[in-house]
């Protein structure tokens, strides 16, 4: 996958992060009633306000935030890859728990609220996916790597 996608990727997600986190963070009773929108109160649905709670997802997302806005800014491979990573181990979980409890949403909100979610496990499985150059490099690479292997050489490379 070509590094500028990878990089637009992670843009999007820090652009997520920053929104989330920043609201969060800074406003948490008013993330609490209201994310994503007024009227549609996703987070309040699911029980009683805890602000300490609200404060910490903030703090995850700024946390985000920082290592996403990095690998967008200063795309490398490894960087984008661990932010990839760091985004898969949030937000597969987020999902299935979000998938387990949808009662109490109507229909638009349910379908935004997985969508959403899911394209954020999109994004970070764009980030983690081979770029065309590591595919081209392992695919060359291999032939030298089985006839050395058993010799001993693979640890010198």
């Amino acid at each position: 996958m070509h590094i500028r996608i990878k990089q637009a990727a992670a843009a999007l997600l820090a652009l997520t992060a920053g929104l989330i986190g920043v609201w969060a963070e800074f406003a948490p009773l008013s993330f609490y009633r209201s994310f994503p929108l007024a009227g549609h109160p996703w987070i309040s649905s699911l029980g009683p306000y805890n602000e300490h709670l609200i404060r910490d997802v903030g703090g995850l997302y700024l946390a985000l935030l920082v290592l996403t806005g990095w690998a967008a800014i200063r795309p490398q491979v490894g960087t984008l890859r661990l932010a990839g990573a760091a985004w898969l181990a949030f937000s597969l979980p987020h999902l299935v728990f979000h998938l387990l409890h949808l009662d109490e949403l109507g229909t638009a909100d349910k379908i935004g609220n997985i969508v959403s979610l899911a394209v954020n496990v999109v994004l970070a499985l764009v980030l983690v996916a081979p770029s065309g150059a590591e595919a081209g490099r392992q695919a060359r690479s291999a032939p030298a790597e089985r006839a050395t292997a058993g010799t001993g050489q693979e640890a010198r490379r």
